[in-house]
């Protein structure tokens, strides 16, 4: 059962009987207008602490700073009044004051009484704000005792004065003055060239804690950020009240006309290596968004947007990374789509020119992102219409396109950048390659030290089986464990391996079945346990990915039945125990060949012998042969196991990464695959039986390889 309404509001439950049986319509509190922030604060400022308290001056602060975003002031005054209360002012063009035809009421009225309303819906007003919703300066006016604005506009200065969110004019200063009902009201005649807003307010102290106050000291963080992202933006905070210091009173001017280059430069805190670099482009993309009809109906229309992008950096002497990123004027302290087209774009065109000019080696890995931003400082700045944030916070940009967009601009400029042919240009950029360069074997060193380390460690802590026949290489990646079948098979795979990277471990037979075993029996179990022991990274909860030994994990097990069991039980033990591996695409199966034909008097290019797979592909590529004239000796070799093979044999067909083929094992569907391993290795024998019974009729005999 649904309820609709046209006008905003909250229902809340007023009251109603414990069962509910009395619970009617008459227990439904409707909340019109400000009534609805009044009742729940922390929905529209997110706590009525401190912290709620500042966010309703930024409210303020951010409406005066979007009219510098559009160009039309440059002289912003926050005022912390001595009697408690916060003035802002604005040099800017003046809430409108004219009449809103839908409400009946004056522009300033519908602003800060009406939930959802301001110039920053329609695309005329701002082509990039701060503001979104249309609900900052209502909501403060809502939690505030008193609220004064007056309007320098069209030759006369307007002025209303609003008591928690009822307009009217008061007899004196101060929230507890005479109050009387009433609307806006022209003060005096001015110039008309004169404009501007000014809002005063008194926090309601019904609404907020008595300990909640305004911090001088984050006003100042605010004010200098928001000076340096609008170049030629003067904000003063004047503090009067004695928020300073040992009760100081004073007042800060904040004004940067280098806009972000200069923030870089603040920001940075080391020694430079090359000059601020500033960046900058813009793009558009187009996204459909509901607009308001001629018929007063929202209609889903496809719309183009320009996304500017401005970004500043250099690199310098230090380890640490500094990235402020910010939308319009609103900060992404989590980052977004701009910050990921950013570091993406300034990883992958660094490798490019890296590569270009050689200065990473053939046999050396692309450099990764931490290297290419190691010591770089950064503000990421993007500007666009109604942009698409991820949760209330605004904190992570969530706009897919500016991905796309921030990626061209700093793909196209950094390129320029790092392939200048001018000296000074060309030295610093080199000088940044080469800072990435020893970053990425830096950071390549510390691993294999610590790689060397662990490997060192797990081989004097414990007794590893002394059937392992391990590797020479340090290099978790690069190295690989074999886990093959019987004696046989170790003394014909020891040949067949390269022992730099390829390591050994031998099992008798099949291991214990452990989806049916505790791990008690697990862990006494030799072979369970010697897997567990040589990989070295722990099981079950305790299982570290990051200490295992080696990089890939590969089964060799006979091709016949009795090797796909032993391998059915080794999935189980990995599964159960060790389902990290699994997950992170590192446990194998090799595909030993089932067949070897050998050909009479092969062409030239042919390979004297042909390895197949399964019976059926032994038939197809016989049928072949034979219509193709290829002449093969009929005596064709069947494996029974990977001992019957040649070191040469083993090494061609299964263990040289060059010619191998390898199965990577991996969880698609997690639980449908703990039901078929509990189904077909756990406990219960019935539903196993039941299903191997209803399964038999639609086996595919072909399927069977032995």
């Amino acid at each position: 059962m649904t309820a609709e309404t046209s006008v905003p509001s909250t229902a809340l439950l007023a009251g109603a009987d414990r069962d509910g049986s009395n619970y009617t319509a008459r227990h439904l509190l409707v909340l019109e207008g400000l009534e609805a922030v009044r009742k729940r604060p922390g929905m529209y400022i997110g706590s009525t602490d401190s912290r709620g308290l500042m966010h309703c001056l930024w409210e303020i602060i951010d409406n005066a700073v979007d009219e510098a975003l559009g160009g039309y002031c440059d002289h912003i005054d926050v005022i912390l009044h001595d009697d408690g209360s916060v003035e802002v002012r604005d040099n800017g063009r003046g809430i409108p004051v004219d009449v809103e035809p839908k409400t009946g009421l004056s522009g300033v009225e519908v602003v800060m009484t009406k939930l959802h309303a301001g110039g920053k819906f329609g695309g005329g007003s701002y082509a990039a704000s701060g503001g979104l919703h249309g609900v900052g300066a209502s909501v403060v006016n809502a939690l505030s005792a008193r609220l004064d604005v007056e309007v320098d506009r069209s030759g006369h200065t307007h002025a209303i004065s609003f008591r928690r969110g009822v307009p009217g004019a008061f007899a004196a200063v101060g929230p507890d003055a005479k109050f009387e009902a009433g609307g806006l009201r022209k003060v005096k005649k001015i110039p008309r060239t004169r404009t501007g807003t000014r809002v005063r307010y008194w926090a309601d102290r019904q609404i907020f804690l008595k300990d909640a106050k305004l911090s001088l000291e984050n006003l100042h963080q605010r004010a200098r950020q928001t000076a340096f992202l609008v170049p030629g933006l003067t904000i003063v905070v004047r503090d009067e009240y004695g928020l300073g210091e040992g009760g100081s009173k004073g007042e800060e001017s904040f004004r940067f006309d280098g806009g972000i280059s200069e923030f870089c430069e603040y920001l940075a805190t080391d020694k430079p290596v090359c000059d601020v670099l500033r960046f900058s482009g813009q793009g558009t993309f187009k996204e459909t968004v509901p607009v308001l009809d001629d018929h007063g109906q929202m209609t889903p229309t496809e719309v183009t947007r320009e996304l500017g992008v401005d970004v500043a950096l250099r690199w310098g002497t230090g380890y640490d990374t500094t990235l402020r990123s910010f939308v319009n004027i609103i900060a992404t302290p989590k980052g977004g789509t701009h910050v990921a087209g950013f570091e993406q774009a300034v990883a992958k065109t660094m490798n490019e020119v890296l590569r270009a000019k050689k200065l990473l080696r053939v046999a050396e890995d692309d450099i990764v992102k931490d290297d290419a931003l190691e010591g770089l400082t950064a503000v990421v700045t993007v500007r666009l219409a109604e942009p698409q944030f991820e949760g209330q916070t605004k904190e992570v940009l969530g706009t897919s396109a500016a991905r796309r967009i921030v990626n061209t601009v700093i793909t196209k400029e950094l390129k320029a950048f790092l392939t200048s042919t001018k000296r000074d240009a060309a030295a610093q950029a080199r000088v940044v390659m080469e800072k990435a360069v020893a970053a990425a074997r830096t950071r390549i060193a510390a691993r294999q030290h610590k790689d060397a380390q662990r490997r060192k460690t797990a081989l004097e802590s414990s007794s590893l089986p002394a059937k392992l026949a391990d590797c020479r290489s340090d290099d978790v990646e690069r190295s690989e464990l074999f886990i093959v079948e019987g004696d046989s098979a170790l003394g014909t795979a020891k040949l067949a391996r390269n022992s730099e990277f390829q390591a050994l471990l031998p099992i008798r037979g099949k291991i214990l079945n452990v989806q049916k075993s505790s791990v008690t029996d697990m862990l006494k179990n030799a072979e369970c346990g010697a897997i567990i022991q040589v990989i070295g990274a722990g099981s079950g909860r305790t299982f570290d990915i990051d200490a295992a030994r080696y990089g890939k994990i590969i089964m060799m097990t006979d091709a016949d039945v009795d090797g796909s069991h032993i391998r059915t039980l080794l999935l189980t033990l990995f599964h159960r125990y060790m389902r990290p591996m699994v997950e992170a695409g590192r446990v194998f199966a090799a595909v030993p060949p089932l067949h070897r034909i050998e050909l009479i008097q092969p062409k030239k290019g042919q390979d004297k012998y042909v390895y197949t797979y399964s019976d059926r592909e032994l038939r197809d590529k016989l049928l072949e042969f034979q219509s193709k004239g290829i002449r093969y000796k009929d005596s064709i070799q069947r494996y029974k196991g990977l001992g019957e093979m040649d070191a040469d044999q083993l090494a061609e067909t299964t263990m040289d990464p060059r010619h191998r083929t390898l199965r990577r094992i991996n969880l698609s569907d997690l639980d449908a695959a703990e039901q078929v391993f509990d189904l077909l290795m756990g406990n219960d024998v019935a539903p196993r039986k039941e299903f191997i019974s209803s399964s038999a009729a639609t086996l595919d005999r072909s399927r069977i390889d032995a």
